[in-house]
């Protein structure tokens, strides 16, 4: 149900179940878990997210979602996607309602095509998204399109996603490799320091030291050397990540 293609030191994992348009059950969980960790620890530099057919992916298997397993599984999922060291792009090829959002905005950039759409339907079926989902939806498209989201059970099509910078950028799921295939030829210290940062403003799991010390380890890592002799040398760097 997870499709893995490596694209140099971009993985791309595609969510593959689209007779149910791509909906989320327990062992889907964690398989993209287990996907999120094996890309990383096999040396991918950055994560591409997807969904086969026409959508990204439409949300909980409402035939699972009520099983015990099953908020556990979610919730361990998207913070291994939050919590991996390199950058992650969702390529919203399509809906993305309920957990499929939650999927979304757990990537740290996404690129919407024509045909994505993104709401949280909770409060039409009596359940709830955690805390962070909230934090991290207000953080990202602002504190009145997270309020018209969950109160108002609105949708926003890729157009108005862009308009309130839940996406980033308009394109295919070609653009979003192509984007992480640039993301992933910067520094990755400087990365993975940027992004626990800015993960800890919607919810804060780092300590003030542990953040200085990330913050001193770029400046002393050989990548910053290597950054002043491209320059010098006038060409590209080859970051190595130490």
């Amino acid at each position: 149900m997870i499709v893995r293609t490596d694209h140099g030191r971009v993985a791309v994992l595609t969510l593959d179940r689209p007779q149910k348009r791509n909906a989320l059950t327990a062992e889907l969980c964690d398989l993209l878990r287990d996907s999120v960790r094996g890309a990383v620890a096999d040396g991918a530099r950055a994560l591409v997210l997807t969904g086969s057919g026409t959508s990204f992916c439409s949300g909980a298997d409402l035939d699972d979602v009520y099983t015990a397993d099953f908020r556990d599984a979610h919730y361990a999922m998207l913070h291994a996607v939050v919590d991996a060291p390199v950058p992650v792009v969702a390529a919203v090829n399509g809906p993305a309602i309920g957990a499929g959002t939650q999927l979304a905005i757990a990537a740290d950039l996404r690129v919407v095509a024509p045909a994505a759409l993104f709401g949280v339907p909770t409060a039409k079926i009596g359940l709830a998204v955690d805390p962070w989902t909230i934090r991290r939806l207000s953080v990202l498209a602002g504190n009145g399109t997270a309020r018209a989201l969950l109160l108002g059970c609105a949708q926003l099509d890729a157009d108005a996603a862009r308009a309130c910078g839940l996406a980033e950028r308009a394109g295919s799921g070609a653009d979003a490799i192509a984007w992480a295939t640039e993301i992933a030829e910067l520094a990755p210290l400087t990365l993975a320091y940027s992004k626990r940062v800015l993960n800890d403003i919607v919810e804060p799991a780092s300590d003030a030291a542990e953040l200085e010390a990330a913050f001193a380890a770029c400046w002393e890592s050989e990548d910053r050397g290597e950054g002043r002799r491209a320059r010098q040398e006038k060409r590209r760097p080859e970051f190595r990540g130490r």
